[in-house]
């Protein structure tokens, strides 16, 4: 059987409850125009992809898929998902 709780607060949740609500957040690295120069191409681009794969190899694998993309998913109370709308990041400007 599967419990649901509310992630923010604890709140015991009903998998058919009405009052349950699924909060999806995806973030990624925002990717800007794409330009290469005639020096670009004319780097050793062999070098720098197995320097990159070596750095990749150590690397903690959540610390790199922070770096580019995290998708997370929470359920909420009724009060929290009212929360959240009214002040989605959290911060100390609230939102029109």
């Amino acid at each position: 059987m599967i419990r649901y709780e509310c992630d923010r607060c604890g709140q015991e949740l009903g998998a058919n409850d009405a009052g349950r609500f699924i909060v999806k957040l995806e973030v990624y690295a925002a990717a800007g125009p794409v330009e290469f120069t005639a020096a670009d191409l004319k780097r050793d681009h062999e070098t720098e992809m197995h320097e990159v794969l070596k750095q990749l190899a150590d690397a903690n694998p959540d610390e790199v898929e922070d770096q580019t993309y995290r998708c997370l998913r929470f359920d909420l109370c009724r009060d929290c998902h009212r929360r959240l709308l009214q002040n989605p990041l959290g911060s100390a400007r609230p939102t029109t």
